[in-house]
């Protein structure tokens, strides 16, 4: 019914893709070149059930327009949606799977309807074209622009890193490391430390989670050497050399992280866990020491 029905937005103007919202969206519109996370469902006109769907998984992976969606009608229909947004879509062949279709699954000549929730998309398309070019070419792109990359890159490891994908996110802030760029002045000098800065935090903590702990220090204390007093990064050192059973170093740097934020609580819970750590470790200790003279006493008698 949907296929025939009237009153849907003719988005191509041939009526090959319409479109009919469901929920709204918030914010500004997909735009060209972006990267997306949606849930879709695609329906032949007369079934009930989908023939394909990813809306078992409970985070959907990033998709490129332009290179990971195949459908041209569902690229069309993505590029009107806002985060959030809900629409059903009705795809004729030219804009779905053309006059042979997809045997088994779909015939020849079919009209395709499509159920998409975009979840959330990151714009893209420069960072993707900045990591295209020659590393002479990167070079000559202004500062402004290459601040966007750098944001763009975290965000993208942000999102892979709350999907649990640690090694695809360490990839993704260790791209922005990769950039250079020599300041002109004071003033882009403290713009290109406040980038390096959440990258470094990034990579301290991604390094933790991948439980190699040395590596997490050295990116917390590069962290330092922009910011003396960033109490995140006090925070994250201190963390990895409790890891390493490293307790004097681990007590120093959150003592200092707990002069900089007195009231933070995971600040105050990781030097009750070292407390902790620590009196387990000089027990064990303890009791190592008094066998060793158990035993030296039982062989001199």
């Amino acid at each position: 019914a949907l296929v025939r029905a009237r009153g849907l937005q003719d988005l191509s103007g041939d009526g090959g893709v319409r479109k009919m919202e469901l929920r709204p969206g918030r914010g500004q519109p997909v735009p060209p070149g972006a990267s997306v996370a949606v849930k879709y469902s695609g329906y032949l006109e007369s079934w009930d059930e989908p023939f394909c769907t990813n809306c078992h998984s409970k985070s959907p992976g990033l998709m490129k327009l332009g290179k990971d969606i195949t459908l041209s009608g569902l690229e069309i229909g993505l590029l009107t949606m806002k985060t959030g947004e809900a629409a059903r879509f009705v795809f004729t062949p030219r804009y779905a799977y053309g006059r042979q279709g997809c045997p088994p699954l779909i015939p020849p000549n079919a009209t395709v309807v499509f159920e998409v929730e975009l979840l959330d998309f990151l714009d893209s398309a420069e960072s993707d074209t900045f990591f295209e070019l020659t590393p002479e070419q990167q070079d000559t792109f202004p500062l402004q622009k290459l601040l966007k990359v750098a944001d763009t890159e975290r965000k993208f490891g942000n999102y892979l890193y709350h999907k649990q994908c640690f090694e695809d996110a360490k990839d993704r802030y260790k791209r922005v490391r990769q950039q250079k760029k020599i300041p002109g002045s004071e003033a882009e000098r403290c713009q290109i430390d406040a980038s390096k800065l959440l990258v470094l935090l990034n990579l301290s903590l991604i390094y933790l989670k991948l439980e190699r702990p040395a590596r997490a220090l050295a990116y917390g204390e590069k962290a330092l050497e922009i910011d003396h007093r960033n109490a995140k990064a006090l925070f994250r050192c201190g963390q990895a050399c409790l890891c390493m059973t490293e307790y004097e170093k681990a007590r120093d740097f959150l003592a200092r992280a707990q002069r900089v934020q007195p009231f933070n609580h995971d600040i105050n819970n990781e030097l009750k866990k070292l407390e902790s750590c620590y009196n387990d470790y000089m027990e064990k200790e303890k009791e190592m020491c008094c066998r060793m003279f158990a035993s030296l006493r039982s062989s001199s008698g």
